[in-house]
């Protein structure tokens, strides 16, 4: 005979966010949307489920690996559980709202599922708010996503922010230019994603010294744009660090105080990214507490588009833990025009039910700061 089965016990990497963190999360998700709505990116709501094939066409083929999949019992084919809500809003802005002006502006918040969680990030189910800004080519697009998601934050409390900036497609590029490519590109890559100087060297051959620069190069966003000019980079790059530094401009002439910088050679995360990306760091907080970029919303021969995502798990680490509501508790046969008054002051009532009971005892034994006891509020 088996026990029964422990009802608090869940799946690895799923979690019951109880009072008050729930009521926490939804408040400051409202707030984070409004920010947006104010800017004028209309809110949509995608299903959290879709058609595999369409939720991992065009920029979704990057969340495959991601992706928990089931068979439709309905109309038997295979599902996809979202494992963020960008594909699904370049989904929505290609086909419901294709005839819509552009540049399109676009907001949500839901709650994503994804397959394995990360060491800095062990939940697989967590909420996301997020921006795109679907149709837009110029420089001024990208600094409005990243300025936009720093608002956000900012409007919910977690200050203190550093915003890194990349370029995924810089260091293809230079590989492409100097003729390194195959398994030399690769232990590259790698080398890179480890910050392994040393290793650059080694595998970097004729690219070596431009690479080795780039990296060196990474850090505050001022100091790491003047040192390119002492790097010899190929022409093809001037663009791409044009843009780049225009970009960091624009922010700049924005947001002055906010602490920028710029990685040349990070790419973990910006798979299908096309043009400059940034994630958001917050001091105290573990893990990003966003990311975003430019990327086209159908794969290769989709729309120009930009935007962010906001991880609400890592969000909510960041800030200020929610103060105690003051709780008032109603005896039993307390008028109701007594509470709405009260509700309207701020205050959180909790009526009774018991008839005979002691309001002192009840509103102690349920977590009550006042009582109110013949038309007085009582501290106790």
């Amino acid at each position: 005979m088996t026990d029964a089965p422990n009802a608090a016990l869940l799946p690895e990497g799923f979690y019951d966010v109880l009072p008050p963190d729930a009521a926490q999360e939804a408040a400051v998700i409202e707030r984070m949307v409004a920010v947006l709505g104010g800017h004028g990116f209309d809110r949509v709501k995608p299903p959290l489920v879709e058609f595999e094939d369409t939720l991992l066409s065009g920029v979704g083929a990057s969340m495959a690996r991601h992706t928990f999949r089931l068979m439709d019992p309905m109309g038997s084919r295979m599902l996809g559980l979202r494992a963020d809500m960008t594909v699904q809003v370049a989904r929505i802005a290609r086909s419901r709202l294709a005839a819509a002006p552009r540049p399109l502006r676009l907001a949500y918040a839901g709650q994503v599922l994804q397959v394995r969680g990360t060491q800095l990030r062990p939940e697989r189910q967590f909420a996301q708010v997020g921006a795109e800004l679907i149709g837009g080519a110029q420089p001024a697009a990208d600094a409005e996503a990243a300025l936009l998601a720093v608002e956000a934050l900012q409007a919910v409390g977690v200050d203190r922010l550093a915003l890194d900036l990349t370029e995924p497609t810089l260091v293809p590029a230079l590989l492409g230019a100097l003729d390194v490519d195959g398994g030399a590109a690769t232990a590259l890559r790698h080398a890179l994603d480890r910050k392994d100087a040393a290793a650059v060297a080694q595998h970097g051959g004729a690219a070596a010294a431009a690479l080795g620069g780039l990296l060196a190069a990474s850090g505050p966003a001022d100091a790491a744009l003047a040192a390119l000019s002492g790097i010899d980079l190929p022409a093809v790059t001037r663009p791409i660090l044009d843009r780049l530094a225009e970009v960091v401009r624009l922010i700049r002439a924005s947001a002055p105080d906010l602490m920028v910088t710029v990685d040349f050679v990070e790419h973990r995360g910006f798979e299908y990214h096309t043009g400059v990306a940034f994630t958001l760091f917050a001091r105290g907080a573990r893990g990003e507490v966003g990311r975003g970029g430019r990327y086209r919303a159908n794969g290769a021969e989709g729309e120009e588009a930009t935007g962010f995502t906001l991880f609400m798990d890592t969000v909510l680490r960041a800030v200020t833990p929610p103060q105690a509501p003051r709780r008032v508790f109603l005896p039993r046969g307390t008028a109701r025009g007594e509470g709405a008054a009260l509700r309207a002051e701020g205050y959180v009532t909790i009526a009774g039910l018991e008839p005979g009971a002691d309001p002192l005892v009840e509103a102690r034994r349920l977590g009550c700061g006042w009582v109110l006891r013949d038309g007085r509020l009582d501290e106790i």
